[in-house]
């Protein structure tokens, strides 16, 4: 694969509201709809012939937004977990950012619509600790089996979290990380 480099999201808004997005639905169509939530109700980065670059809305402007909001950026069903997590940052956004990661995943566990993948997507993007990402996840599953179809990797999340452990070892972190980049690596070829 030669050499991987993941930056880390340094933007913790963005961050959670990029794993609510991504909650039980393909990637593919969480990046589609993320582009599209960007384009419509963020800041304009850079305007160009071929591309246009938004940032994510701030969470003062998600809170801002009507449902008919929501509803033309595809996102009716994101509107509910985007406002509590933009008003719960609004909130305590700047302690949570002073919070160990292990801490702040367990802390945003605490907002309605933040579960444990969310909570452990969002941190691990925001901090780097790949450690903290939810390593028995689809993606994770789909893209080891890819990467190394001899070895007989379970197919249920539970075991499969116990047998990642166990292959990964302390190396958990980077190998989580090194098979999403691989994964991420693979969809772009398709």
């Amino acid at each position: 694969m030669g050499s991987v480099a993941r930056l880390r999201n340094p933007d913790l808004w963005e961050a959670v509201a990029t794993a609510i997005i991504r909650q039980v639905i393909r990637a593919g169509q969480a990046r589609k709809l993320h582009r599209e939530f960007c384009r419509r109700f963020g800041d304009v980065i850079a305007l160009s012939g071929e591309t246009d670059l938004h940032t994510f809305p701030s969470a003062q402007r998600v809170i801002t937004l009507s449902d008919d909001d929501f509803t033309i950026s595809g996102m009716s069903f994101k509107r509910k977990p985007l406002r509590h997590a933009a008003t719960a940052f609004l909130t305590h956004g700047r302690s949570w950012m002073d919070l160990s990661p292990s801490v702040l995943a367990k802390e945003l566990q605490t907002v309605s619509g933040i579960g444990p993948w969310s909570a452990g997507a969002a941190v691990a993007d925001w901090s780097n600790d790949w450690a903290l990402y939810p390593y028995a996840d689809l993606a994770v599953r789909t893209w080891a089996r890819h990467a190394n179809p001899h070895h007989h990797w379970a197919n249920d999340e539970p075991t499969f979290g116990r047998q990642w452990r166990r292959v990964t070892g302390d190396n958990l972190a980077t190998y989580t990380l090194l098979t999403l980049a691989y994964g991420t690596q693979q969809a772009g070829a398709v």
